[in-house]
């Protein structure tokens, strides 16, 4: 995160907004295979420094953080996959220039409601901020307010994927704020519009492995928007699903794994430049991931991630650049 945005020249100047660059990747679960590059080379070992560079000259960085810090907790029973992280690896986030995560998933609570809350410790530790979980209701369904280019940005997030019901917090708490419908998301995002200018959205959902967004995702899109969200963002296929404008506004379905294993066939770290007046502009920075290091596509492996996401997105040209627009 660039940590200078916001900032008064002086006492006297005129509080005008700014430009300013947010980040959003995808998945990312700290395997063991990263970690192990981590420890041997640090986050250069995880990352390249181009795109390590993109994230730290971003005003805010928001990723999906698909497991828990902790070393206790219950693992939960019939799972295919259950996932826990050491919270000393909170540092590759630091690293990263991570500044807000979202928990909403399906595997925040793989090791329960303890490892839940050594999550949320460790990450108020780090001082990295979270959404979409909390201790009660009222913190899962807070949101993350971060300023930057003079004006107050906003992150919630939800799962429309959850294993149990249990995880969902109106059931059980600690637990997720939920999106089988969009009543609570809703009530969420009209206070939170109250306390910023710019509000992201950020939700799991979708058919793992599939790059065809379900007509739910659709429906629930347009619902957000509709209760004022500014941005749209999926996770939870583990693929790249496309992109398209409702009203405006930018809904980007899914932006698959970002740091996951060992191997990823193709990611984008979304950059989004938000206007004085609000507006965003939308660049993808393809990469991929080979022995468990994300790094930037180039030349025509970059081009061809282009037209693919054009053919697999609804009325939007992707230009040389990574640029999105609406046609």
């Amino acid at each position: 995160m660039n940590n200078e945005s916001g900032a008064l020249e002086n006492e006297g100047a005129v509080w005008q907004p700014q430009e300013a660059v947010l980040v959003f990747a995808g998945d990312i679960y700290l395997s063991p295979y990263v970690q192990e590059n981590y420890d041997v080379s640090g986050v250069g070992g995880v990352i390249s420094e181009r795109l390590l560079s993109e994230m730290a000259n971003a005003d805010i960085v928001m990723a999906n953080e698909e497991f828990p810090f902790s070393l206790g907790g219950a693992k939960a029973p019939d799972k295919q996959f259950n996932f826990r992280v050491d919270p000393l690896y909170t540092q590759i986030l630091t690293d990263m220039g991570v500044d807000i995560v979202t928990l909403a998933n399906n595997h925040a609570l793989d090791y329960g409601a303890e490892a839940l809350t050594d999550t949320f410790e460790a990450l108020e530790h780090a001082q990295i901020a979270y959404v979409g979980a909390g201790a009660d209701i009222e913190r899962a369904m807070q949101p993350g307010i971060i300023q930057a280019g003079r004006q107050n940005y906003g992150f919630l997030a939800a799962s429309r994927v959850i294993p149990v019901t249990d995880w969902n917090v109106e059931n059980q708490q600690p637990g997720m704020l939920c999106t089988y419908d969009s009543k609570r998301l809703r009530e969420a995002i009209k206070k939170a519009k109250e306390m910023c200018e710019f509000l992201t959205v950020y939700v799991h959902w979708g058919i793992e492995k599939s790059d065809v967004p379900e007509e739910y995702q659709r429906q629930l899109a347009r619902e957000y928007i509709d209760a004022g969200a500014d941005l749209v963002i999926g996770a939870h296929p583990h693929v790249l699903q496309g992109i398209e404008y409702y009203q405006g506004k930018p809904i980007v379905y899914s932006l698959g794994n970002y740091i996951f294993n060992q191997e990823i066939a193709s990611t984008v770290l979304l950059k989004v430049r938000v206007t004085p007046e609000q507006q965003p502009v939308l660049q993808l920075l393809p990469a991929s991931a080979s022995g468990a290091k994300t790094q930037e596509m180039s030349g025509s492996e970059a081009e061809e991630l282009y037209r693919y996401m054009e053919s697999i997105s609804v009325g939007v040209e992707i230009d040389a650049d990574g640029v999105v627009k609406a046609k």
